[in-house]
């Protein structure tokens, strides 16, 4: 897909970002298209978590614009932000382990345009992922760690986001997990939501989308096509030992 013949669903031009003195963003500016999974690949502390956060009004930028969907977002806080699509499932997962599967879902439909559908919106979700149906009763604490980042991805969902931003997804997962979890994250892609991906694992983090951004000490070092990315001697050399 041609960055120049759509109209972004998301851009950030010049977006910077500081932590009190700490400056954590130096003018980042990317898009991402409709339809479209983009990866932000980097080491830790390079700014990507950052960059999610001010996205999600998380943070106030101190510095730069961000548009979404023909609007600018820039220093919304973050109620009216998920309200006008953008929903993050966060690193660590972050669910309330002394409740149910069912009560962790239906916590992210709090907004106004998704609180009278949650009975239909818990059903999407226990299609969409059959194995939380089984497990709606069951206390989140009590889950395996694929199984939390599976229901932290529905409650995500459960906002019926138009831009999806997942947080590190594979962090602490057995192998065959994060293939299970990189799995959903496609099908998520195949049933029309946009999907911003921070992921330290590189390979599967660029091998499920389209595009690719290399963030290094608060900037972009690098873009492109992920299967150039993933083939670039830089990137190889820096992320994978090659």
């Amino acid at each position: 897909m041609s960055e120049n013949s759509v109209t972004p669903l998301l851009s950030l031009d010049g977006v910077q970002a500081n932590y009190g003195d700490f400056q954590a963003l130096f003018g980042i500016s990317m898009v991402v298209n409709p339809g479209e999974i983009v990866t932000l690949i980097g080491a830790n502390g390079a700014g990507k978590t950052t960059t999610l956060r001010v996205i999600s009004g998380l943070l106030k930028p101190r510095n730069g614009r961000i548009v979404f969907n023909g609007q600018e977002i820039t220093g919304l806080p973050a109620h009216e932000i998920v309200s006008l699509g953008i929903s993050q499932v966060p690193e660590g997962r972050q669910l309330f382990p002394f409740m149910s599967v069912e009560e962790n879902l239906v916590l992210g439909a709090y907004i106004d345009r998704t609180r009278g559908k949650i009975p239909q919106l818990l059903e999407e979700q226990f299609t969409f992922s059959p194995k939380l149906k089984e497990r709606r009763a069951q206390l989140a604490g009590t889950l395996s760690g694929g199984e939390q980042q599976m229901v932290a991805i529905a409650r995500g969902l459960m906002a019926q986001p138009k831009l999806l931003l997942l947080d590190e997804p594979s962090l602490g997962l057995a192998p065959k997990i994060v293939e299970e979890v990189f799995q959903k994250i496609l099908q998520i892609g195949e049933r029309g939501v946009t999907v911003m991906l921070v992921e330290q694992n590189v390979v599967d983090g660029l091998s499920v989308s389209e595009r690719g951004y290399v963030v290094e000490h608060g900037a972009i070092r690098m873009e492109g096509a992920s299967r150039d990315l993933l083939l670039n001697a830089e990137v190889r050399r820096a992320y994978l030992g090659l």
